[in-house]
C-alpha cells in the first residue's frame, strides 16, 4: 500500500524570493557604499553579508525551480532534496562571508585604520536593519506556510544580518567615543555570529540528506495501534524534512481476514496517520498476518 501527496508551492516561493532579493540588494548596496565612504570595517562587512543574502535568493530561485519538478522514473520520490542541497550552498556562502570579514579585520590590525562615524552612519544602519527585520519575519512566515525548507534557512541567513547590524551599531557608538579598536572587535563578533548560523543550517541540511528520523516512532506506533483491526506494528521508519516526511511501516492483521479487509485496515492506518501528522506526505504500509515468524 502506498500514498504520495505532492504540493507544488514553487510559484509562491519564487515570488517571496524575488521580493526579498530586491530588498536585500538595496540593503547591501547602501551598506557597502557607505562603509567604504566612512572606512568602516563593520559596515562594509555587514554590507557583504547582505550581498550574499541577495545571491542566496538567486540560488534559491534556481533550487526551487529544480525541486518543484514532479517525480519521474529516475526520481520516484521527486526532487525535493535539491532544495536541501541549495541550503548547504547558503551555509557555504555564510562561511565565505566570515572569511571576508576576518580578512578585513586582519588588515585593520596590521595597518592604521580610522573609521568616520557620523549621524548618517547610524541612519543607514537603523534603516537597513528595519528592512532586514521585515524580510526575516516575512520569509520565515512564508517558509512555514509554504513548507519550504529553503525559505526558512534563508530567513536564518537574514537573521544573522540583523545580529551583525546590532553589533555594528554598538561598535559605532564605542568608536565615536574614541576607541578605534571597537570597529575591529565588531568585525570579529559579527564573523562568529554568522559562522554559528552557518553551522546550524549545515546541521539541519545534513540531517535530511542522511535520512535522520523525523518523528518519534513511539508516537506513530500509538496512533497505528489505535486503528481497529491492527494487531500490532513494527519497523516504523521516517525520513525527509520537517514539512515533507516519508514514512513506511509494517502492520499485523488477523490472518483469517480477506485481502480486501486487510487493505481497508491499511487505508484506515494511512488516514489516521495523516490526520495526526499533517507533515507526512508519503506513506507505505506493509500488511503481514499476525503470528508470522518473519515479524518476530
Amino acid at each position: 500500500m502506498g500514498s504520495i501527496a505532492i504540493t507544488n508551492n514553487a510559484p509562491q516561493i519564487r515570488k517571496v524570493l524575488i521580493c526579498t532579493l530586491i530588498l536585500n540588494s538595496l540593503v547591501a548596496i547602501a551598506k557597502i557604499i557607505y562603509g567604504y565612504i566612512t572606512n568602516s570595517i563593520a559596515i562594509t562587512s555587514d554590507g557583504f553579508h547582505s550581498l550574499f543574502d541577495g545571491v542566496s535568493n538567486i540560488l534559491g530561485l534556481i533550487g526551487i525551480w529544480i525541486a518543484s519538478h514532479p517525480p519521474d522514473e529516475e526520481h520516484p520520490y521527486g526532487h525535493k532534496k535539491y532544495e536541501t542541497l541549495f541550503t548547504i550552498v547558503i551555509a557555504v556562502m555564510i562561511f565565505a562571508t566570515c572569511f571576508q570579514i576576518l580578512k578585513q579585520v586582519y588588515h585593520s590590525i596590521v595597518e592604521y585604520h580610522e573609521t568616520k562615524v557620523t549621524v548618517a552612519s547610524f541612519a543607514v544602519m537603523f534603516i537597513t536593519m528595519a528592512v532586514n527585520i521585515f524580510v526575516t519575519i516575512y520569509e520565515r512566515r512564508k517558509g512555514i506556510e509554504l513548507k519550504s525548507e529553503f525559505l526558512v534557512a534563508d530567513s536564518m541567513h537574514t537573521k544573522s544580518d540583523i545580529l551583525a547590524s546590532i553589533g555594528v551599531i554598538v561598535s559605532l557608538i564605542i568608536t565615536k567615543s574614541g576607541y578605534r579598536i571597537a570597529d575591529t572587535i565588531a568585525g570579529l563578533v559579527i564573523a562568529f555570529l554568522i559562522a554559528r548560523i552557518g553551522y546550524e543550517i549545515i546541521k539541519r541540511a545534513s540531517d535530511v540528506l542522511v535520512d535522520t528520523i523525523c518523528i518519534d516512532t513511539s508516537a506513530v506506533e500509538s496512533v497505528i495501534n489505535s486503528v481497529e483491526g491492527v494487531k500490532g506494528c513494527h519497523d516504523i521508519r521516517t525520513r525527509g524534512t520537517e514539512h515533507a516526511i516519508n514514512l513506511d511501516l509494517h502492520i499485523l492483521v488477523d490472518p483469517k481476514i480477506s485481502a480486501e479487509e486487510a487493505h481497508k485496515i491499511a487505508d484506515s492506518v494511512e488516514e489516521k496517520i495523516k490526520g495526526s501528522f499533517p507533515a507526512v506526505t508519503d506513506i507505505v504500509v506493509h500488511i503481514e498476518p499476525e503470528g508470522n515468524d518473519c515479524c518476530k
